[in-house]
C-alpha cells in the first residue's frame, strides 16, 4: 500500500557515533512530521540522563522473556549480555498510520527485521577506521578497558555486515554524516512504492478530455 510508512533500520559497531546521528536527525533536520524512532526495549540499566520510555524501555529480564515467549518483538538479541528489543506491535502500528519509523539497532537485529521485512531499508554507519573507533571510545569514558576491547573485537565482526545494508555512511565528518542520513530518509519518501497512487491521480489528469 502507498499510504504505508517505511522502516528504516540503522546499524554501526559501538563507538561509531550512531547514536549521534540519530538524536541530531530529530533535532536538526526534521521539521517536517511523519518520522518517529522505535523505542527498544532493554534490560540494561539505565545509564546517566537516560529516561525510561524515551530513550529505552527498561524492563527485567524476567518480563523480557515472557515478551520474547508471547511473540511481542519484531526482533531481539543478547547484546553484551543485556537483551534488547523491538515492539513488533508499535512498530506495525505506526507504518499503517503511514508515519515512517527509525530503528536504531545491532546487525543482528537488522538481519532479522530484513527477513520479517523485505522492504526494510538498512542502513550501515561506518567509522573512518579501526583506529579512530577505538579512540572514540577511549574519549567518551562510558566503560573500563576491559569493556572496551570487547566492544573492538566485536566491531570486526560487525563491519563486515555492511554489504548487507542498502546504504553506508562513513561518519569522518558529523554534519556530512547527518545530510546524507537526512538524504536517505527523504529519498524513502520519493519511492514510488511511497507515491503510486498519487501519481497515478496526476496521470488522469492527462487523460482527461
Amino acid at each position: 500500500m502507498s499510504n504505508k510508512g517505511s522502516l528504516i533500520v540503522i546499524s554501526a559497531p559501538s563507538g561509531a557515533g550512531k547514536s549521534t546521528l540519530v538524536r541530531g536527525l530529530f533535532e536538526k533536520f526534521l521539521e517536517t512530521p511523519g518520522l518517529v524512532f522505535s523505542v527498544s526495549h532493554t534490560t540494561r540499566k539505565p545509564r546517566s540522563g537516560e529516561q525510561h520510555g524515551v530513550d529505552y524501555f527498561f524492563t527485567s529480564e524476567s518480563e523480557f522473556k515472557q515478551m520474547i515467549a508471547a511473540g511481542a518483538f519484531l526482533e531481539y538479541a543478547d547484546v553484551y549480555g543485556n537483551w534488547y528489543g523491538t515492539s513488533r506491535e508499535a512498530v506495525e502500528s505506526q507504518l499503517k498510520a503511514g508515519r515512517d519509523v527509525l530503528l536504531d539497532i545491532d546487525v543482528q537485529g537488522a538481519m532479522k527485521v530484513k527477513q520479517s521485512l523485505p522492504e526494510a531499508i538498512l542502513i550501515f554507519v561506518l567509522p573512518p577506521s579501526f583506529r579512530i573507533l577505538r579512540e572514540r571510545l577511549l574519549k567518551r569514558g562510558l566503560d573500563d578497558p576491559a569493556v572496551i576491547e570487547r566492544r573492538l573485537q566485536v566491531a570486526r565482526g560487525e563491519v563486515g555486515y555492511y554489504c548487507k545494508y542498502d546504504y553506508v555512511i562513513v561518519n569522518e565528518d558529523i554534519e556530512r554524516s547527518l545530510f546524507e542520513l537526512k538524504s536517505i530518509v527523504s529519498a524513502a519518501r520519493c519511492a514510488i512504492s511511497r507515491r503510486r497512487d498519487r501519481a497515478q491521480e496526476i496521470v488522469k489528469t492527462f487523460q482527461e478530455t
